[in-house]
């Protein structure tokens, strides 16, 4: 009888162990945000480096562009800790727009825009 309890009270601590270490790689990234594509084309790729690196990342969209009036949602890894991010977008001729040192972890959504030559963002 002693043996049966100390099996089930250690599966027990085992099963919550598992449950927190589980919901710590589930939880969303503090950076997490929704891309919204209000530029008038269709995007082919998105490129999100950390602001204090020189060089981007690989392409979030990977094979399916974003077209024009769609959304996107970006996630992040939960540990990481960088605040400041850069975003780049590139159109189907090679076109693309930057934008730098965007504070992801106040952002919930992105709304890109372009219009006359000139691109911005509306960040909620």
């Amino acid at each position: 009888m002693k043996d049966e309890t100390f099996i089930f009270r250690l599966l027990l601590v085992l099963s919550i162990a598992v449950f927190f270490v589980s919901m710590a790689f589930a939880a969303p990234g503090k950076q997490d945000f929704q891309l919204v594509n209000k530029t008038g084309v269709e995007i082919h790729q998105l490129y999100i480096s950390p602001h204090d690196v020189n060089d981007w990342q690989e392409d979030v969209l990977g094979r399916e562009p974003l077209p024009d009036g769609e959304s996107v949602k970006v996630s992040f890894d939960n540990r990481e800790n960088r605040n400041k991010w850069d975003l780049k977008i590139v159109d189907g001729k090679g076109s693309s727009i930057e934008w730098e040192g965007l504070d992801l972890t106040k952002t919930s959504e992105v709304i890109l825009h372009y219009k006359d030559g000139k691109g911005w963002a509306d960040v909620k």
